[in-house]
C-alpha cells in the first residue's frame, strides 16, 4: 500500500514486439490526491531478431573405437522456459538446464558414442526452438565429424589380367579405404616363402616366375587383431581346463607370433575356420588351485608389418572357486578373562564363495556365524569350521581361562593302608584347555607318567600316579600335589596336600 493506495495489477501489451522494443522499462504509481508516488525496480528487455544458435561440442582428433561425448548446448536467458533441443542423434538424450559461472543459463544435451569407420563424414545438426509470441523460432548448426580410422577393404588387382608370358610387363595395384591415407606394401609367396618385394600402391615389374601377390595396407591407426582368450565358465579348483589363445590369420604363411603368461612351450598351429577364415591358436592345459584365483592370462599377437612387426594384447582375469583356506580363530580381550565378562571370537578364512562359520566349545557346537560374543562362565577350548560349498576348514584352537583361582588337583589315595600293601597312587586336576595342559608336580617320584583324559561328560582332567609298597614309615607322610595353569604373563598354581595313614600288620 502507498498512502492508502490499494494494491492493484497493472499490465502492459506489446502487441508485436520487435527490436525497437529493446529498452529499461519501471512502473512509476502516483497518488493525486494525496501527492505521494512509488516507482518499481526497472526491468531490461533485449529482443532480438534471431534465436541463439546452439553449440556442437566434440573432442578434438576424433579415432575409431573411441568412445566420445558429444553435446548440444544452446544459451537460455528463461531458465523456467528453456528451448527445446533435437538433434540427429538419439532422440532420448538427456536434457538439463545449468547455471554458469558467469550468472547466465545453458540447456544441454549429450550422448556418449564409440567411433567406427562409418561415423567419418558423419553430419550432426542440432537444433533449439525457443518459445515466442505466437509460435517458436527455431535455430540449427550442423557439424561434419572428421573421424580417423585403419585402412578398410584392401584389395588387390593385375594388368594385364589372366595368364601372361614369361618376361612380359605386369602391373599390380593396391587400394584401400583409409584415413590418413594409407602406405603399401608388397609380397610374394614364392616357392621359398613370402618375401616383401616392394612399396607403394602400384607394383609394375617383368614377371619372370609365377606366383601369388597381396598387399599389405598400412597407416598410423592400423592396428593388428588384438587376440582372443577362451576360458571355460564356472572355474573350480583341482579342476582340470584347457585355456586357448587364438588370433585371426589373414596371411596363413605368415602367421602372427603368440606369446602368453602361462608355459612358453605351448604348442602352436594355424587352422582353416568353416568360413574360410585362419587362426593361429595356442592352448594350455591346467589343474587349478586357489592360487589362481585372480591371476591374470596377458596373451599377445605380434604380426609382421612393414619394416618391423604390431604387437596387440588381451588380459583375462581368472575366477576360480575354493575350498576355505587359512582358517584362524581369535579372541578378544586375549589372555586372562573374568567369569561373567564378555568375550568375542572372530573367525577367518579365505575361500570362494565367501565360508560360512560354526563355532565349537569343547568339541560342541555353540554358535554360527563368523563372530561369536558372549558372556563367559567357563573356561575351554573354542575352534571355529569354515564352510562353503566346495569344502570345510578347521580352525587352531582359542584356549580361554578365567583369571580366578586355579582348579585345587584331587589327590586319589587307596582306604585301609597297611604296611607291605603296594597301591597305587593318583594326583589329577581339571583340565580346561587339553591342549595347553597344567603342569603337575608332588613330592612322590618326579618321574611319574602325565597324561591329559577326556572324561565321560566332555571336560578333560590331567593326571599322575605312582605306585608304591608301604611301610610304617609311611605312616604320617605328607604328599603334596600341585597343578600349576598357564596364564598371561605367566602361570598360576594350586596345591593339595594329604597326610597317609598305614597301620601295622
Amino acid at each position: 500500500m502507498i498512502g492508502n493506495l490499494k494494491e492493484e495489477n497493472c499490465t502492459t501489451l506489446f502487441p508485436d514486439l520487435n527490436t525497437s522494443h529493446t529498452d529499461t522499462y519501471f512502473l512509476r504509481i502516483q497518488n493525486w490526491p494525496f501527492m505521494s508516488t512509488a516507482v518499481c525496480e526497472p526491468v531490461q528487455i533485449k529482443v532480438r531478431d534471431s534465436p541463439w544458435s546452439p553449440s556442437i561440442n566434440i573432442p578434438a582428433d576424433l579415432k575409431e573405437h573411441q568412445s566420445v561425448t558429444i553435446s548440444c548446448s544452446a544459451l537460455t536467458p528463461c531458465p523456467h522456459s528453456p528451448p527445446e533441443l533435437t538433434w540427429s542423434l538419439q532422440q532420448d538424450s538427456h536434457r538439463q538446464t545449468e547455471k554458469n559461472t558467469e550468472g547466465t543459463f545453458t540447456t544441454k544435451i549429450q550422448e556418449t558414442i564409440t567411433l567406427s569407420d562409418t561415423h567419418d563424414g558423419y553430419n550432426i545438426r542440432c537444433s533449439a526452438t525457443y518459445p515466442v509470441n505466437g509460435g517458436s523460432k527455431t535455430a540449427e548448426t550442423e557439424v561434419t565429424l572428421s573421424v580417423s580410422y585403419a585402412p578398410r577393404n584392401t584389395s588387390a588387382s593385375i594388368s594385364p589380367s589372366g595368364l601372361v608370358s614369361a618376361g612380359s610387363w605386369v602391373e599390380l595395384s593396391c587400394s584401400s579405404r583409409a584415413k590418413p591415407p594409407a602406405s603399401f606394401t608388397w609380397f610374394w609367396n614364392s616357392r621359398h616363402g613370402a618375401f616383401n618385394v616392394s612399396v607403394g600402391q602400384v607394383y609394375s615389374f617383368n614377371a619372370t616366375e609365377g606366383g601369388e601377390y597381396y598387399c599389405v595396407a598400412t597407416n598410423d591407426l592400423d592396428s593388428p587383431w588384438s587376440p582372443s582368450i577362451n576360458i571355460p565358465a564356472d572355474l573350480k579348483e583341482h579342476q582340470s581346463v584347457t585355456i586357448s589363445c587364438s588370433a585371426l590369420t589373414p596371411c596363413p604363411d605368415s602367421p602372427p607370433e603368440l606369446t602368453w603368461s602361462l608355459q612358453q612351450d605351448s604348442h602352436r598351429q594355424t587352422e582353416n575356420n568353416k568360413e574360410g577364415t585362419f587362426t593361429t591358436k595356442i592352448q594350455e592345459t591346467i589343474t587349478l588351485s586357489d592360487t589362481h584365483d585372480g591371476y591374470n592370462i596377458i596373451c599377445s599377437a605380434t604380426y609382421p608389418v612393414n619394416g618391423g612387426s604390431k604387437t596387440a594384447e588381451t588380459e583375462v582375469t581368472l575366477s576360480v572357486s575354493y575350498a576355505p583356506r587359512n582358517t584362524s580363530a581369535s579372541i578378544s580381550p586375549s589372555g586372562l578373562v573374568s567369569a561373567g565378562s564378555w568375550v568375542e571370537l572372530s573367525c577367518s578364512s579365505r575361500a570362494k564363495p565367501p565360508a560360512s562359520f560354526t563355532w565349537f566349545w569343547n568339541s560342541i557346537k555353540v554358535a554360527e556365524g563368523e563372530v561369536h560374543k558372549f558372556y563367559i562362565r567357563e573356561g575351554g577350548e573354542y575352534h571355529c569350521v569354515a564352510t562353503n560349498d566346495l569344502g570345510n576348514a578347521t580352525s587352531s584352537r582359542v584356549c580361554v581361562r578365567i583369571k580366578d583361582s586355579p582348579w585345587s588337583p584331587s589327590i586319589n589315595i587307596p582306604a585301609d593302608l597297611k604296611e607291605h600293601q603296594s597301591v597305587t597312587i593318583s594326583c589329577s586336576a581339571l583340565t580346561p584347555c587339553p591342549h595347553s595342559p597344567p603342569e603337575l608336580t608332588w613330592n612322590l617320584q618326579q618321574d611319574s607318567h602325565r597324561q591329559t583324559e577326556k572324561n565321560t561328560e566332555g571336560t578333560f582332567t590331567t593326571k599322575i600316579q605312582e605306585t608304591i609298597t608301604l611301610s610304617e614309615t609311611h605312616d604320617g607322610y605328607n604328599i603334596s600335589c600341585s597343578a600349576t595353569y598357564p596364564v598371561n604373563g605367566g602361570n598360576k598354581t594350586a596345591e593339595t596336600e594329604v597326610t597317609l595313614s598305614v597301620s601295622c600288620k
